[in-house]
């Protein structure tokens, strides 16, 4: 027994030897880590530290495109995908929300997407899927909609969301502007990348560097109290500006989209410059496309007026008219024989066959006769001719800030030629070289580029990183030669032998020429038959006449016209509404006002208020004064700026403002005064100011709130149907040629020697 308990005894004693020899151990081992922190030369903190250590990714907008005002053409947007959960073994497993109800969750979603409940169910039932989503009815969904659906607590319904390009005027210089989808690059990651347009051209400064968020985290990823983050933010891709006016470029919209349901053309384009600068205010054609669906029949995907080259027609004739004023060869009084022209046994005729017998060229030109342009050519010499079409800048791109521009082709080997193209059929042009050269008929001889891109800023820093400026590229004209060419156009208007007369706009005085030109085939084997429907019908406008501030093209391919209309009246529809809207938008002054002096605006600042502003009041300025201080401390505009008779000009004075009567302010007016003063101004409309919410006289600090309701030009000029007279009748012309506007041009090929062509 005691040999027993001594066994016992030494097992107890080893038993307890060797756990004393472990506990030692992993007490010595315990210590020295946590003494040194390490385990086998790693450092226990940096391994946990990396264990912790997440990653999010912080993702970038990509740039906005915005007009000239900084109104959104273009901006990201976030947009949700529907997914749904499926009940299968690994969901349960996994405790992961399922779909417990197809049949309801069918009906409740059916309430929501535009999807059949039938379809919803078949989805949710299909065989071997974890995870299924809804197809297009599925994309794209708005928040409005993704929160209806949370809202309806359906089990294993989730989202996923995703950038897509937001174009809340939707079809708007459609060709101009482009699109860009979502791709999955190299990396798996979706990302909206440029496709067309200006979204393909400036994709790398549109594109924006995503940042990045650094931070310990629990294995749900839930951020550790009191862990530091590390955030490296987002770059947001540059803000592109754009010369267009948004305004601008909806009233032309609105009307193009009018006049394609209405005509049902083959094509139509149109652009809308400044002349004094080249700022295109506004482009479009048709037919376009939605850029957010890519929705478009029958669609081209040039950028016609940039890209695409035309037999312009008359339009010609008025740069053959500057270049005989120019040489001194343009005798208006002087007689020639109209009907038809010789050249070397090939017979030019006008469009009425016989002419008009022998009447002045002044007349001939508002008749638009190819003839006269023939004579005209006679005189002048041909060679002159091609001297100032170069000047002009045809035959050559006009370095528009766009890629792809067409050069067109500039005929000039046989005499044909030369004379054909004077009248505009043969050589080919782009709607934008014919703008561009027209520039210089509206600018006083200066001939400005074209250009569409105003700066590009930095998203980050505010910083503009390119500017485009207005550039003169040429003085093809002198100033008096392009005030006769204005005179003599606007005469095509006015005359009663004007072939213009539908484009008269009565508040404003247009100069301009119409155009009626065959279409050619697209094979190249000639130009379609000559019948009512085949032909390009153009019009290349400015007013007002003295001061041109737009010039307007416009053309029409092949449009469906009624029996016996004339392809001028759905190009006058066009032009006339939108440059009359468009000038009154601008504020721009109407003929009824008598015409005053240009005035430079000098340096006010540090001025008395008092004598400053009498001084400008008896120059037929109006002053606003902002502030109730003596001296002048800021002005709009500024010092070298040309104003006239009726502007409205700013002086800026220390103290607070007392607010003005708003009413008759043009937007561009009103957000000038908010930028002075630093007041909140909410604008409700477009257009001029019609009423307040806060009365004039009204002493206002930053705090206060004032909204004010505008009205578009449409709304406050449009005249009421019992006011609208009644348009003149346009001259009936000769059986088979109703297709021809009066006073456009038929090319007489009865010859056969010479192939078939257009109309001037």
């Amino acid at each position: 027994m005691t040999n027993q308990k001594q066994r016992r005894s030494k097992g107890a004693f080893f038993l307890f030897f060797a756990f004393g020899i472990v506990f030692l151990t992993l007490f010595t081992r315990i210590v020295y880590i946590q003494v040194t922190g390490e385990v086998q030369g790693n450092d226990l903190k940096e391994r946990a530290t990396e264990i912790r250590a997440r990653k999010e990714v912080l993702p970038a907008e990509r740039g906005k495109i915005v007009d000239r005002k900084g109104a959104i053409i273009v901006e990201d947007t976030t947009t949700y995908r529907l997914q749904a959960i499926l009940d299968t073994p690994q969901a349960v497993k996994m405790k992961i929300p399922y779909v417990t109800d197809p049949k309801s969750t069918a009906k409740v979603l059916a309430k929501h997407i535009k999807m059949s409940e039938k379809a919803i169910l078949k989805q949710l039932t299909l065989p071997d899927r974890t995870q299924v989503e809804f197809g297009n009815a599925g994309k794209d969904l708005d928040f409005t909609t993704k929160q209806a659906i949370e809202e309806e607590g359906i089990a294993g319904i989730n989202f996923s969301s995703e950038a897509k390009r937001f174009h809340p005027n939707g079809t708007f210089a459609s060709h101009l502007i482009g699109y860009a989808k979502p791709i999955v690059n190299k990396d798996g990651k979706i990302e909206l990348v440029g496709e067309m347009g200006l979204e393909h051209i400036y994709n790398d400064l549109l594109t924006g560097k995503d940042g990045l968020l650094k931070y310990q985290g629990t294995k749900m990823s839930s951020i550790l109290p009191n862990s530091e983050r590390d955030v490296q933010p987002p770059k947001n891709g540059d803000t592109v500006q754009l010369t267009l006016v948004k305004n601008i470029q909806n009233f032309l919209e609105e009307e193009m989209d009018e006049i394609y349901k209405q005509y049902k053309p083959k094509a139509m384009s149109a652009v809308m410059v400044d002349p004094k600068t080249g700022r295109v205010l506004a482009i479009t054609q048709r037919p376009t496309f939605n850029p957010e669906t890519l929705e478009g029949e029958g669609m081209s995907w040039l950028n016609a007026p940039i890209e695409q080259t035309i037999e312009p027609g008359s339009t010609m004739k008025m740069f053959t008219l500057a270049a005989a004023v120019d040489t001194g060869n343009w005798t208006p009084n002087a007689y020639y024989q109209s009907g038809s022209y010789n050249v070397n046994g090939t017979a030019i005729r006008d469009h009425n066959l016989q002419g008009w017998g022998t009447i002045t060229y002044l007349e001939g030109l508002q008749r638009s006769s190819n003839t006269a342009i023939a004579h005209m050519l006679d005189i002048m010499g041909t060679d002159k001719f091609y001297t100032y079409l170069d000047r002009f800048g045809f035959g050559k791109p006009t370095g528009i800030d766009l890629p792809n521009e067409a050069s067109g082709v500039l005929l000039n080997q046989e005499p044909i030629e030369r004379i054909t193209t004077a009248f505009g059929q043969g050589s080919t042009f782009t709607p934008i070289q014919l703008i561009q050269g027209a520039t210089a008929i509206a600018n006083d001889g200066k001939m400005m580029r074209p250009f569409v891109i105003e700066k590009i800023i930095d998203d980050t820093t505010g910083k503009v990183i390119e500017q485009h400026k207005p550039k003169q590229v040429g003085e093809p004209i002198t100033k008096e030669t392009a005030a006769t060419v204005r005179d003599v156009l606007a005469s095509t208007v006015t005359s009663k032998y004007g072939s213009a007369q539908s484009y008269n706009l009565e508040e404003y005085e247009v100069a301009g020429k119409t155009a009626t030109a065959q279409v050619p085939r697209e094979d190249g084997s000639g130009y379609y038959p000559f019948d009512n429907n085949n032909f390009l019908y153009g019009f290349l406008g400015m007013a007002p006449k003295d001061d041109p501030q737009i010039i307007m093209y416009v053309d029409i391919t092949m449009p469906n016209l009624s029996p016996g209309e004339y392809g001028s009246k759905p190009v006058s529809k066009v032009f006339n509404s939108v440059m009359r809207n468009s000038l009154k938008y601008l504020n721009v002054n109407t003929t009824e006002v008598e015409p005053v002096e240009k005035i430079q605006f000098e340096d006010y600042t540090k001025q008395p208020v008092q004598d400053t502003q009498l001084a400008l009041e008896a120059k037929g300025l109006i002053p606003v004064i902002i502030g109730e201080g003596e001296t002048i401390t800021e002005q709009y505009p500024k010092q070298g700026s040309t104003v006239v008779s009726g502007t409205r000009v700013f002086l800026k004075t220390e103290g607070p403002s007392t607010l003005p009567s708003f009413t008759g302010w043009s937007q561009q007016s009103v957000l000038t005064y908010e930028a002075l003063t630093g007041l909140s101004i909410e604008t409700n409309g477009e257009g001029f100011v019609v009423s307040q919410s806060v009365s004039a006289g009204t002493q206002v600090t930053e705090n206060t709130t004032i909204v004010l309701r505008l009205q578009t030009p449409e709304e406050r000029f449009t005249p009421q149907p019992e006011d609208k007279a009644e348009p003149p009748l346009e001259p009936k012309l000769p059986d088979g040629y109703e297709g021809l506007e009066e006073g456009e041009s038929l090319q007489q090929f009865d010859n056969p020697n010479i192939e078939p062509g257009g109309v001037g």
